[in-house]
């Protein structure tokens, strides 16, 4: 059943758009970057107390040099040595301590933020609409789940304290060589401020680069996903080389943006390796002069250097701690625009929680477009009562999933009304309508586990009982038991190691565990042969019984028990009866399937497929209680024993 976007959802943005974006940091991410450090603020400020101490720690090193080159050295007085060395020790032990507990407690949290994050942003994309992921591929969502995440630990990490550990550093240092030497200190610190400026400017050319990594990234994986999910289609047209070069161009593009990011860093670093050597330069001709002059001893002329060394190491750390917070806000702005789409069951008007329902299903003068001034459905309405089977046909593109679509509530109308029991679709809570809806796909979706797991999907909590009963009922039982782990057996990705019919048979077997009050069939038999299916009808016909039934029906010669036949073209339902009423009227419908008949027969139709329809027990076409395959009615029993 194909779909497609009812509004416009908000799709990746391209790389080139993210280059036009501002330079500046959003600082409307705010926020969200206290949402996610206020749980773990705690750990953060306990974090920051570690840096402190570990940053003065630091200090008695180069404090101490004066001391021993002026006093040790310089007046012979030999027993501040010991005290000197002791003092030097205990702090190296202090900051080793530190460093370690930093890394524990912060790294950890951060990984478990990450965690914790990935969560969220996977339990919000499963609840957003159809039409969001009928406008973004797959392989960038997994992107946006898995990869953006990844840089916003240097938030909560040891990137964020250890910046702001720098900073400090640079402050205590300061005030030290503002005290040994004014002059010497503001030359050096025009030299620094000099090359902040030409930072930030740096930092402003290299964001939006930042910025266009992971869209680049999200895109190449996105179809590198869709190449490996084709590959019979990509091997079947010999396109192993048109995807190479796919995805060559791909990871090109991603080469040349990594390039681009290491040539501005490493300028950056360039930048910092001179600006440490003119400094250098300069603190070193200053204080030889005044040392020469006796208005700066030998000790303290080290002990202004090694401050100096602490006061220009923030700049290195500023470069590349600083790139990392810019990725980490690049990934949260990206993160933001995921979470603030809203899920389905966020709009407000839906107050409405459904107990069982009947199943009477009444379109009422439905209109709906999936673009503004592009309609795909005009003025449709019927009712569908509950019970009965209602089957839709016509050519492709006239709209049949569409209506499906609505039925199954993945889109509201864009005028008129869709009513399940009376109560209109659009005001009901999803949780409590879905429940009650199965689906079989023409497309059948397996996940890569056994066999008992895909058809246990719909209920994992039912019993071994009703699993079996279900399959019985689909006729998986007579390909599963065939296999060496039986039920167990791994069906692969999308159930690749299964055959059409057998998925399909799976998929059926889902759809009957799920006990559906409202039941659709997309050419529920379409990858079955002729036995399989007429097995599988046989299966169908008890399942069908009870519940509202819609059918998207190609062949036509499986819908001529359908109580309702709706013919739906251009948007229009343009005729509605029996299959007898209709063949009748000698209208759209008749043509339609004497065109297909004519078709079939051509094919050498196989035997048994569109002949006369056999009777049910009572003349009750839709609900019969006759057939053959005594085990089924037994296991249908069975099967609903359990669940009323």
């Amino acid at each position: 059943m194909a779909t497609t976007a009812s509004t416009p959802a908000v799709a990746v943005p391209s790389p080139e758009s993210a280059a036009k974006k501002k330079k500046k940091i959003d600082w409307s991410s705010l926020p969200e970057i206290w949402a996610l450090i206020k749980p773990r603020r705690w750990i953060l400020i306990a974090g920051f107390v570690l840096m402190a101490i570990n940053r003065v720690a630091g200090m008695i090193l180069p404090g101490s040099t004066k001391y021993l080159v002026d006093d040790v050295i310089g007046k012979k007085q030999i027993h501040l040595l010991g005290v000197i060395v002791l003092a030097v020790v205990a702090a190296t032990i202090v900051q080793g301590l530190t460093s370690f507990t930093l890394t524990q407690l912060l790294s950890k949290s951060a990984q478990r933020m990450i965690t914790d994050l990935r969560k969220q942003i996977q339990a919000h994309i499963g609840r957003l609409p159809v039409n969001f992921y009928d406008t973004n591929k797959t392989g960038a969502l997994v992107s946006r789940i898995m990869s953006d995440v990844e840089g916003v630990r240097n938030l909560i990490g040891t990137g964020l304290v250890e910046f702001v550990g720098g900073i400090m550093t640079a402050v205590l240092a300061l005030v030290v060589l503002l005290r040994i030497s004014v002059v010497m200190t503001l030359v050096a610190f025009g030299v620094l401020f000099a090359f902040a400026l030409l930072l930030n400017k740096a930092f402003a050319t290299i964001r939006p680069i930042f910025r266009a990594r992971p869209k680049i990234n999200a895109e190449v994986t996105g179809r590198l996903t869709e190449s490996l999910g084709g590959v019979r289609v990509v091997k079947g047209y010999h396109a192993e080389e048109r995807e190479e070069g796919v995805f060559a161009g791909g990871v090109q593009r991603l080469l040349e943006n990594v390039l681009k990011t290491l040539t501005a860093t490493s300028l950056m670093g360039l930048s910092a390796s001179a600006l440490t050597g003119i400094v250098s330069a300069v603190i070193m001709y200053l204080g030889a002069r005044q040392i020469l002059a006796g208005t700066m001893t030998l000790g303290t002329f080290f002990t202004y250097i090694f401050f100096l060394g602490l006061l220009v190491a923030p700049v290195f750390q500023i470069v590349n701690i600083g790139t990392q917070i810019t990725e980490a806000l690049t990934g949260l702005e990206r993160t933001r625009e995921i979470l603030n789409e809203a899920v389905e069951d966020q709009d407000p008007l839906r107050t409405v929680t459904l107990g069982r329902i009947n199943g009477r299903v009444a379109f009422d003068d439905v209109h709906f477009s999936y673009e503004t001034n592009k309609g795909v459905l005009h003025g449709v309405s019927f009712v569908a009562e509950p019970g009965t089977v209602t089957a839709l046909v016509g050519p492709s593109g006239s709209g049949k999933s569409t209506i499906i679509g609505l039925i199954s509530a993945f889109y509201t109308p864009s005028a008129g009304r869709v009513d399940v029991d009376g109560t209109d679709l659009s005001t009901v809570k999803l949780s409590s309508y879905r429940t009650q809806l199965g689906v079989v796909l023409q497309e059948t979706f397996l996940f890569d586990g056994s066999i008992r797991e895909n058809v246990a999907y719909a209920r994992p909590y039912a019993s071994e009982e009703e699993i079996m009963a279900a399959c019985r009922i689909a006729r998986v039982d007579e390909f599963a038991e065939f296999f060496e782990k039986k039920y167990d057996t791994v069906v692969g990705e999308r159930g690749v190691k299964l055959s059409g019919g057998q998925k399909q048979r799976v998929s059926i077997a889902r759809a009957i565990l799920a006990d559906p009050r409202i039941l659709i069939l997309d050419e529920a038999t379409s990858s079955l042969d002729s036995e399989s299916e007429a097995l599988i009808q046989e299966g169908l016909r008890y399942l069908m019984r009870g519940r509202t039934t819609f059918v998207i029906a190609h062949r036509l010669s499986t819908i001529r028990r359908a109580e309702q036949i709706l013919v739906v073209q251009d948007g229009r339902i343009i005729e509605r009866g029996t299959h007898e009423s209709l063949y009748v009227a000698k209208g759209r419908y008749f043509d339609l399937y004497t065109k297909q008949h004519a078709v079939e027969t051509n094919l050498f139709l196989a035997p048994g497929e569109g002949d006369t329809k056999p009777e049910d027990a009572g003349g009750d076409a839709a609900a019969g209680n006759g057939g053959s395959g005594g085990s089924l009615p037994e296991a249908i029993q069975a099967l609903r024993g359990r669940n009323n």
